[in-house]
């Protein structure tokens, strides 16, 4: 994750954002696991204000489009989805579906 570009690391927090809204409503355990990743990604402040608005107003569907992610981050992105989608405990219908589809979209 480290080795991801500025634009792959936004992209990728896009994508993780736009799961903490499946279910219409994003939960303090999804912020938590949202905060730790940029912290991991080391983000900047004005990246760390970009995910703060994506938390707040979700990600337009066509700016989270899996296939526009490089074959070679895939599973970076897949594995850091999925952190997300557990993080509060819970899997709702709506994040096992949009799981699904993506993995589905990642092969």
């Amino acid at each position: 994750m480290q080795r991801l570009r500025r634009e792959d690391r936004l992209r990728l927090m896009k994508f993780v954002c736009s799961f903490a809204w499946a279910d219409l409503e994003v939960q303090s355990q999804e912020r938590q696991f949202v905060a730790r990743l940029a912290r991991a990604l080391k983000l900047d402040d004005d990246e760390r204000k970009l995910v703060e608005e994506w938390l707040r107003t979700p990600p337009r569907p066509e700016d989270v489009d899996p296939t526009t992610i490089p074959r070679e981050q895939r599973e970076v992105f897949l594995d850091a989805v999925r952190a997300l989608v557990v993080a509060d405990g819970k899997v709702s219908p709506e994040e096992a579906e949009n799981l699904s589809l993506f993995k589905a979209l990642m092969r």
